[in-house]
């Protein structure tokens, strides 16, 4: 639970409402259009994510105190040690990364990220804690040598499994699966998630057109090769759904959270989700486009979700 009583922050407090407004809407100040690749493009999406930052502190998050029941739907769940691993991954790899920025704004940017993820780790750590998850031993995090590889992996790996993810939370809190105070502390996590795809796909926007022409399809080969592997990833991981995986997604099925529903009825909670939780940014700044198209395009194919009888 929180450290103590005085350092908790309650959920409803001004000064919470405020820091999450901040969080959810932001303008650039700089009127006109705005280039992609250009100086102005880099400003724009960097300065986004230091000026929506969330201060708030994973060590005092107000945990509430759950039913015996949904104590129990919580520590049963099997993603806890996916989910803090997946984070400590994420944080080196987007380090890694920043170390060799050395464009002052787009490094603290970057270093911002990193940092953001190493707090994600650290509320889901905190989570388990406090309800006394116990965890497999962490493995040793390890990056790549090409940290560039490290930030797309993690950055396109982020894309795939924020979409899915905002969707899963909204259907768990609709169906009430968790506790509404449970949901609202976690909330500010998974709009963060929003602003890293948002901040991540301008990157891969702005370092695509600022390649010179002869080092372009080297640039496009890689982040084609990042797809194969993360879509190799995601077959190998729906290949072991329903056994004991330990993959390195862990938003993929909404059984996951004990929510039943059709593939065409959860696929239309992820689409309003994405946009919603995309919606409050400056319009200028390009939205992650790959994951929502494809999926789009398979809901088509999909019969239309069962009505629900009155």
């Amino acid at each position: 639970m929180s450290s103590s009583a005085a350092e908790t922050v309650p959920l409803d407090s001004p000064r919470v409402a405020a820091a999450d407004h901040t969080a959810r809407h932001w303008t650039f100040d700089k009127p006109g259009p705005v280039r992609i690749g250009s100086p102005e493009h880099m400003e724009m999406f960097a300065r986004m994510l230091l000026e929506t930052h969330n201060p708030y502190k994973p060590r005092v998050l107000d945990w509430p105190k759950l039913d015996p029941e949904a104590h129990a739907r919580l520590t049963t769940l099997p993603i806890w040690d996916i989910a803090v691993q997946t984070e400590g991954r994420a944080s080196l790899r987007v380090l890694d990364y920043a170390a060799t920025i050395t464009d002052p704004l787009l490094n603290a940017a970057m270093v911002m990220d990193g940092n953001e993820e190493a707090r994600h780790k650290k509320v889901l750590s905190n989570l388990v804690e406090a309800y006394g998850v116990v965890l497999e031993p962490e493995p040793e995090y390890t990056g790549y040598r090409d940290t560039e590889w490290g930030w797309m992996r993690t950055g396109y790996s982020e894309c795939i499994d924020s979409f899915f993810a905002f969707g899963l939370f909204e259907a768990a809190r609709r169906s009430g699966y968790f506790p509404p105070d449970l949901v609202g502390t976690f909330e500010p996590v998974i709009q963060e998630e929003a602003r890293h795809i948002l901040f991540f796909a301008n990157w891969a926007a702005w370092q695509r057109r600022r390649q010179p022409w002869w080092r372009k399809p080297y640039f496009l080969a890689k982040t084609a090769a990042v797809w194969a592997v993360l879509i190799w990833d995601r077959l190998v991981l729906a290949r072991d759904l329903g056994g004991s995986s330990k993959q390195t997604n862990f938003t993929a099925s909404s059984d996951s959270i004990g929510v039943s529903m059709s593939a065409a009825e959860l696929i239309d909670i992820c689409l309003t989700e994405n946009d919603r939780r995309l919606a409050g940014y400056d319009k200028r700044l390009l939205r992650p486009t790959t994951v929502p198209f494809f999926i789009r395009l398979a809901r088509r194919f999909m019969p239309a979700p069962r009505s629900t009888q009155a």
